[in-house]
């Protein structure tokens, strides 16, 4: 468990720093322009190896959303808030076999951000937030650039090493970054205007407090960039990093990855209008004990009534025929991801219960797709176990609807 924490952990905070996304005003003549009220959102997909000791632990695939709204502008200057989503598959593992460990991604974690960038690149945050982790990553020169041109800034990182090193206080690391303009190149049938990002880090940090920490740290990242000249913002980037970190119990921990991110263009949903046409639906297809509600990440629709076998993820029989009928209207609606969670009542013991509501999340999702509802890239798992109740514990009924599936249409 410690070492999955911390896989988990380093994993996410080194990919952050590829995913958020400036834009610009002309294409030789790079700079930030914020508008009020811009949001936009990033999809990436990251394929990744992790080395323990020099020996491969397992290789894994990241899933990252990004969901962010310039919220105000002073002097060209836009305040950003952002929120961070992670989720992961593992595909092999060293205790394994060469078959998919999982089909599915699990949810990791979420981190909510705000920021504010000026026209040329360069960070203003506060100290409490982690994210994003690569800051003042691009810092423009304020000239013209001729393609070829190439420029350094000093940049860092921040890393959330809480869970995974017991590292309370967030952690930095300095580097200066290279910047290439290349000029216009071709990125899916269609040229933009790139550039090239990389940097080197070779350290031997201090000491700090915590149940480990890094002893020596090098590493290499690299990226291109390429730059949407007519929407003034980033079309997609792609790129690697491979760092090492050397922790003070004598372990090593390496992380190869590549990187392929894109901004996603899709509008808002009319949460309103949705719910009422899955409302509809529900009582059209006589769907019984089914309820829907807007939430933070989209529209949820809740089970309360989809019954396993006792603290097990077999359905009994009967139970596809309420999956079908929810799948015929997930349908509806092709273009948004989903995220199904489990939850439990209150009983067993608190990882009993954060297992057992993965594994009937896990056993749904797992249904959705042999019905091809969506691929596998388009669906997240969580398991909530008895964090959320809807009702009271302590009578049947209430346990009875806190065992539930939610299936939630995702916004971003």
């Amino acid at each position: 468990m410690e070492k999955q924490k911390i896989f988990n952990a380093i994993t996410f905070i080194l990919l952050a720093g590829f995913l958020l996304i400036p834009v610009v005003a002309e294409c030789e003549d790079f700079e930030y322009r914020h508008i009020a009220g811009m949001r936009y959102r990033i999809l990436s997909v990251v394929d990744q190896s992790v080395l323990v000791n020099n020996q491969l632990s397992h290789t894994s695939q990241i899933l990252n959303r990004i969901a962010a709204e310039v919220t105000s502008v002073t002097g060209g200057n836009g305040m950003h808030r952002a929120v961070f989503q992670t989720s992961e598959r593992v595909l092999y593992d060293s205790q394994g076999s060469e078959q998919p460990v999982s089909s599915l991604f699990q949810w990791e974690r979420e981190y909510e951000t705000v920021f504010e960038r000026d026209k040329l690149g360069l960070l203003s945050i506060e100290d409490q937030y982690y994210m994003p982790i690569v800051r003042n990553v691009p810092v423009f020169p304020g000239r013209r650039l001729n393609i070829g041109e190439r420029w350094t800034a000093p940049g860092y990182e921040v890393h959330d090493f809480r869970d995974a090193f017991g590292i309370q206080e967030p952690y930095r690391i300095h580097f200066v970054a290279n910047y290439e303009y290349l000029g216009e190149r071709p990125w899916e049938g269609q040229n933009y205007q790139v550039f090239t990002i990389n940097y080197n880090i070779a350290t031997r940090p201090s000491p700090v407090q915590g149940r480990i920490y890094p002893v020596r740290i090098s590493g290499t990242y690299n990226q291109t960039v390429y730059w949407d000249s007519e929407a003034g913002r980033e079309k997609a980037s792609e790129g690697s990093f491979r760092i090492t970190y050397v922790m003070s119990d004598g372990r090593t921990f390496e992380f190869r990855s590549r990187v392929r991110a894109e901004v996603i263009e899709a509008e808002m949903m009319d949460r309103q209008q949705i719910i009422n046409e899955i409302v509809d639906e529900i009582n059209r297809l006589e769907i019984p004990d089914v309820n829907v509600r807007a939430v933070e990440e989209g529209i949820s629709i809740s089970l309360e009534d989809i019954r396993f076998h006792a603290d097990s993820d077999r359905m009994l029989a009967g139970e596809h025929i309420k999956l079908d009928r929810i799948a015929e209207i997930l349908m509806r609606y092709p273009d948004r991801d989903i995220m199904v969670s489990g939850h439990t009542a209150l009983a067993g013991t608190a990882d009993g219960r954060m297992r057992l509501s993965q594994d009937r999340a896990r056993a749904v999702a797992n249904y959705f797709l042999s019905q091809n509802v969506r691929s596998a890239d388009r669906m997240v798992i969580r398991g909530f176990g008895a964090e959320r109740p809807i009702a009271d514990n302590t009578t049947e009924e209430g346990m009875r609807r806190n065992r539930r599936v939610e299936i939630t249409i995702l916004e971003n």
